[in-house]
């Protein structure tokens, strides 16, 4: 992996971010569950980066947002819901996407949001839970408002709630 800077996701231009998600994940990629899960809320700034190279061309960004799981119960779970991780067509394969998660979890310990401690996403199990210890083992009884893979819906840590319920954006409240 050449050189690269790893920066607050808010030193880039939404613009760039926008396009860039568009080349790496297609045009089509608001139509997806994830979209619907994390509608009308906005990153969480402390846990969203990006990847510059070093001329400060754009090669990747990692966001998170607030979301929440309404357990059937009644008890209301902030969430802290990972990506898209997303990078550079010609640069896939070269470790951004990792360094961009590292970095993000290791600012964990500095995110006064609610829900930083309780990571949920919707990705590759198998990546996912060998580099970053994110299973499927409490989300079994987790509800999307769209479709899914059940298997590819994934949390982390022992904060992950473990109980039937929807989840959905945390909307109206700070991230």
């Amino acid at each position: 992996m050449d050189v690269i800077a790893l920066v607050p996701l808010a030193a880039v231009e939404p613009e760039a971010v926008e396009a860039l998600l568009d080349r790496a994940f297609g045009p089509d990629r608001r139509t997806r569950t994830a979209y619907r899960i994390r509608s009308g809320t906005l990153p969480v700034p402390e846990l969203s980066f990006a990847a510059l190279d070093a001329d400060g061309a754009l090669l990747g960004t990692i966001q998170c947002w607030p979301v929440e799981l309404a357990c059937d119960d009644g008890e209301i779970v902030p969430l802290v819901m990972v990506g898209p991780v997303a990078v550079e067509p010609d640069h896939q394969q070269g470790g951004i996407g990792r360094a961009l998660m590292e970095r993000m979890l290791e600012a964990i310990s500095d995110c006064p949001a609610k829900g930083c401690d309780s990571l949920m996403l919707v990705g590759d199990p198998e990546y996912y839970g060998r580099f970053f210890g994110f299973t499927a083992e409490r989300t079994a009884g987790w509800r999307l408002p769209g479709p899914f893979e059940p298997h590819r819906l994934l949390a982390r840590g022992d904060k992950a709630p473990d109980c039937a319920g929807a989840l959905g954006p945390r909307v109206g409240q700070a991230a």
